[in-house]
């Protein structure tokens, strides 16, 4: 690999899968291109979304340049605040336990601060129809 490639987590203190991903000459290894400082950017990215229609180009390019499949939806219960917004991300070998946890978590401050995105993302799941 010629781009530079994130660090393992201390032993012990996650189970990314690291180290065995790099052992498997045939694994995807694009996930490991998200460097710390790469991921700071991403999340800041997530944190200021402007539109479904960005958040939905952010799920592409989460795939195709690191193989990171996100899924966001309503939850099947009530949605009363931005957690009710289901944010699953697929298990993915080399995808740290905090990055897991703090992709849905940028997610959930873009949308807050810009509700109208949340309400779009409502909208095109038929929950907020046109009265």
């Amino acid at each position: 690999m010629t781009s530079p490639i994130r660090r393992p987590c201390p032993p012990a203190a996650c189970t990314c899968g690291h180290d065995q991903l790099l052992e498997n000459a045939d694994g995807d290894w694009r996930i490991l291109r998200l460097t710390r400082q790469e991921e700071r950017r991403l999340l800041d990215r997530l944190e200021n979304l402007t539109s479904l229609a960005d958040l939905e180009h952010l799920q592409q390019r989460l795939y195709a340049q690191l193989g990171i499949r996100l899924a966001i939806a309503p939850s099947t219960s009530e949605v009363r605040s931005m957690r009710g917004i289901a944010i699953e991300i697929e298990a993915l070998p080399g995808l740290c336990r905090k990055t897991r946890q703090s992709i849905p978590a940028a997610i959930r401050r873009g949308l807050a601060k810009r509700p109208e995105v949340a309400f779009a993302l409502l909208n095109a799941h038929d929950l907020l129809r046109d009265a």
